[in-house]
């Protein structure tokens, strides 16, 4: 039995009042088909207009009322409450037979109890799903345009080519994000001068929390558009085929489309890339049959298949072909740029497009012409798609059954290295780089081998966190299961409840992928240059991030196993000894037991953190460990928590002797600025999973002065704080911004963090003690107030060059300090995840407890997951530190803590930094400094 998410899907068809909600209803004869002029009262790509989300709901829900070719879909809803859709468009006699050709699907995909025999079968009388979807990105209004026209094209076009992809094609056309396209095209569509109209400027994120980052969420699955479109990928559909639309074409061109550049990530069956390969030759092939220059290739942009975590990424892992296309187009007309390197043809852009005004109706042209060449091509290919999807799959249960070998950078490193200590020069000429064979065996080294498996001990410190990671896992569509009684492996004992995931599975790429380190390749534009930056993180390994405990099993094993259905639920949690207590102690090491914090102050209930070991009951409990003195309130308010939560309470005989840090309710800043900062998305987002009151603020909040009357806790994300005034603000997303159009109530959001002005204003907050949390760049702040800090990574007195070191989004180990009330809960080392993220140390002249490291770059090779050139040049550098200006603390974290929600490994050290800026007795040991 497989584990599944099928029969937990939410549906709010009923509150749509759709006229096709299910594959029984009667399928009606074909009406007139209302087009979109008549609908929207102009053409899809006019210049100057945008359909918004309320326009596409109800178009599309006009059409499936008038025509069998369309099933509407809602597969469950927004950030923001809205129904997210998805059409369903085949032949009338499809459509009749959905369940069986979905069911044909899940078992191909599966890849589970079938013959190639049976398989060829089932392909053979299947018919190809293929997913496209547009909106994602909702500033690029390109995707959601396309996907209105294509699903207006499908319905009512009746040309041989449309009637062929009817009959052999399941379309799944699915809308990304409809919370962003309804306040993109508003906000376009606003200004009743359609030459003063404008996609830039938005006031706030595109989706809720996350904006752009919405296609970083797939292997973790944290926001609700994502939950709903992985269950429908990896859990309902699963097309052989996935069409993500983009529009941030390259400079000089129309778009960018597959073939994509090296490397591809190693995890994936090579039938992936070739896949890739061959549906893009027929994307270019048709583009230029019809006359469309403009199309580039592989390293004409530095798009690549390394990286999980994106819409058409995560598929890679899951045996599926993933596309993408970056288009150029505005409602608003632009210009292609004359690049002369772009009028040159090469292999990766062999049909040059001239410079010339551009409309849009032309990016939505070019988007169907690349819509029609995968529906061709998943038409007559049809039934190699289906059985390539099963053999995939089997593959991946094949080596997940045996001993297998994933060859990697490191091992090739291996085998020269044993060359060089031979003194072995490969050999030159026709037989260039061969080397005797005996060296083969370096790469079937037996302790190299994958894993058949891996189990995460159910008595690990924060099984809480183990519990999310497997749910994300499940999303995904892996097989996850749970012991039911105590079981041995590999000479160790693991409790019940402990979770199992085998990789003798279909999707063995995304499990690997979660569990194992990256190790990108060395990747430079020519020895001793600059690196080529990967797309996205070149290290992402989300157990580590996650701080999850687990063991990897390299031999076949089994036990009294059983696959959860539906997502994992952790055990009821216990409140013990609670007769005659005169309190009850929680750890601190689990993530989840901020909430109970936070329940219980809200409550007014004490709660306090010992700062020194306990022995109590038989054993020691370790600084940090959270004491809440019983009251007659409490104990039902724990075993509520214990229920819900899963948290476990002990209770104590005597209240402990000693220190203790009492805890205090506590008024939280959070930076953020006009338009939306992703950082701040994200920590906004994590702060009320954990149930923490909060307040977002704006730089003219925090220029205004007297914060310290306000708030205890000023949060500044990755982002917040520039280098200095004249440094451009922002990221790569944001332009320039006509402030005198923006709406009057927005007004109090605009400006930014300023030395001259606020730095001032958050000194004068430290001094009177407030705290502050700066993250990732926001750590210029130290800088800024005068501390004695200075850059770890310099030579000579300058930065060092990429040349010399240069570690993207990668994932690192530090050495913590977990005496320092800050980093209560952690071991004494800890994964953090660094992208070019800040690393300090004292100056010449520090006082030697002026900056108190909290965490550290112990060892010269400090890399877990992904690339580290020149890491080297890390060792005993800070990660992360404290210090003391007047009656306050700054925090200074140098990784990206909070990364996307992903690293619940070191959440602790946000949370703790908050519940310690009002608890009594909780100001950090270190000498003040500059405290005027």
């Amino acid at each position: 039995m497989r584990t599944t998410l099928s029969h937990l899907r939410t549906r709010t068809v009923g509150v749509l009042a759709l006229a096709i909600v299910a594959t029984t209803a009667p399928i009606l004869a074909q009406s007139r088909i209302t087009t979109p002029k008549e609908a929207l009262g102009f053409d899809l790509g006019a210049d100057y207009q945008l359909p918004t989300y309320t326009q596409l709901l109800a178009y599309w829900q006009q059409l499936a009322r008038q025509s069998p070719r369309m099933v509407l879909d809602t597969i469950g809803n927004t950030a923001e409450g809205r129904p997210q859709l998805m059409a369903i468009i085949s032949s009338p006699d499809n459509l009749k037979n959905l369940a069986r050709y979905k069911e044909t699907a899940q078992r191909l995909a599966h890849a589970e109890g079938l013959t190639d025999d049976q398989a060829h079968a089932l392909a053979a009388e299947g018919k190809a799903v293929v997913w496209i979807d547009g909106g994602l990105h909702a500033t690029e209004v390109l995707g959601a345009t396309q996907l209105m026209r294509l699903v207006y094209d499908m319905v009512s076009r009746d040309d041989p080519e449309t009637m062929r992809f009817l009959n052999d094609v399941i379309l799944l056309a699915v809308h990304a994000n409809p919370d962003g396209m309804e306040l993109v095209s508003g906000w376009y569509m606003r200004e009743p001068d359609s030459l003063k109209r404008s996609t830039g400027g938005i006031p706030r994120l595109y989706q809720k929390y996350i904006g752009h980052d919405n296609n970083r969420d797939f292997y973790i699955v944290n926001q609700p558009e994502t939950e709903n479109m992985t269950r429908i990928l990896f859990h309902e559909w699963f097309p052989e085929i996935v069409y993500n639309h983009h529009q941030t074409g390259p400079a000089g061109a129309v778009l960018f489309a597959p073939p994509f550049r090296d490397p591809f990530n190693y995890f994936f069956d090579p039938l992936v890339p070739m896949g890739i390969d061959a549906l893009g030759a027929a994307m270019h092939g048709r583009f230029e049959a019809e006359g469309k220059p403009g199309a580039t290739m592989r390293r004409g942009a530095n798009y690549s298949t390394w990286w999980n975590g994106g819409l058409r990424t995560s598929t890679y892992f899951h045996n599926m072909i993933g596309l993408l296309t970056e288009s150029i187009g505005n409602p608003t007309p632009i210009e292609i740029p004359f690049v002369p390197d772009r009028q040159l043809p090469s292999a990766d852009f062999p049909y040059p497009v001239t410079p010339q005004t551009w409309h849009f109706r032309q990016s939505v042209e070019y988007s169907m012409t690349a819509n029609r060449a995968v529906l061709d091509y998943a038409s007559r290919y049809r039934e190699t798609l289906l059985y390539n999807i099963y053999r995939m799959g089997r593959n991946s249960i094949e080596r997940g059954n045996r001993d297998n070998w994933t060859i990697h950078p490191q091992r090739i490193e291996a085998v020269k290295a044993a060359l060089r200590r031979d003194s072995i020069t490969p050999a030159r000429g026709p037989r260039g780089g061969a080397v005797p064979t005996k060296y083969f065996a370096i790469l079937r080294d037996p302790d190299e081998r994958d894993p058949r498996g891996y189990v995460l001990p159910a008595d690990q410190p924060d099984f809480l966190t183990a519990t999310k990671f497997v749910n994300t896992l499940i999303k995904n569509g892996i097989t996850v299961m749970r012991a039911s009684q105590p079981f041995d492996v590999q000479g160790k004992r693991y409790p019940s409840g402990s979770f199992v995931i085998k990789t003798a599975q279909a999707f063995r790429p995304h499990v690997l992928d979660m569990f194992e380190p990256q190790d990108h390749p060395n990747d430079f534009q020519y020895p001793g240059g600059p690196p080529i930056p990967p797309y996205d993180n070149a290290g992402y390994t989300l157990a580590f991030q996650m701080g999850v405990q687990f063991d990897r099993i390299l031999d076949a094993f089994d036990g009294p196993f059983q696959p959860i259905q539906g997502l994992a639920t952790p055990p009821a949690g216990t409140v013990s000894r609670a007769d005659g207590a005169a309190g009850f102690l929680l750890s601190h090491q689990v993530n989840d037991g901020v909430i109970a914090t936070n329940r219980l102050l809200a409550k007014k209930h004490a709660v306090y953190w010992l700062t020194a070991p306990l022995d109590a009951n038989g054993k020691t409990f370790p600084a940090g460990t959270i004491f809440i003195p019983r009251t007659p309130a409490v104990v039902p308010l724990l075993r509520q928590m214990a229920t819900e939560l899963g948290l476990s309470f002990e209770g104590v005989a005597k209240v402990p002797n000693g220190t203790r840090l009492r805890l205090q309710p506590v008024r939280i800043a959070l930076w953020d600025r006009y338009g939306g900062s992703m950082p701040s998305g994200w920590t906004r987002w994590l702060l009320e999973r954990f149930e923490f009151p909060f307040e977002v603020v704006y730089p003219p909040t925090l220029d205004s002065g007297k914060l310290a009357e306000r708030f205890d806790v000023v949060i500044l994300p990755d982002g917040a704080v520039p280098t200095s005034d004249s440094a451009a603000e922002g990221g790569a997303f944001e332009g320039p911004l006509d402030t005198a159009r923006i709406p009057a109530e927005y007004r109090a959001r605009l400006g930014r963090v300023t030395v001259a002005k606020t730095v001032p204003q958050l000194r004068e907050f430290l001094n009177a003690g407030g705290t502050i949390i700066s993250i990732g760049s926001s750590t210029n702040l130290a800088r800024h107030l005068g501390l004695p800090v200075v850059n770890q990574l310099v030579a000579d007195g300058k930065p060092l060059p990429n040349e010399k070191f240069y570690v993207p989004g990668s994932v690192l180990q530090v050495r913590v300090d977990n005496t320092r009330p800050v980093a209560y809960g952690f071991a004494d080392h800890a994964d953090v995840f660094f992208d070019e993220s800040p690393v300090f140390r004292p100056a010449a002249n520090a006082p030697a407890d002026g900056l108190r490291p909290v965490a550290w770059y112990e060892t010269d090779h400090p890399l877990r997951s992904g690339w580290a050139w020149g890491q080297h040049y890390l060792k005993d550098g800070f990660a992360a530190a404290e210090a003391n200006l007047g009656r306050g603390t700054l925090y200074l974290f140098g990784p990206e803590i909070l990364f996307r929600g992903q690293p619940h490994g070191t959440f602790k050290f946000l949370f703790n930094g908050i519940l310690l800026a009002k608890a009594e007795g909780a100001r950090p040991a270190a000498a003040s400094i500059g405290g005027h």
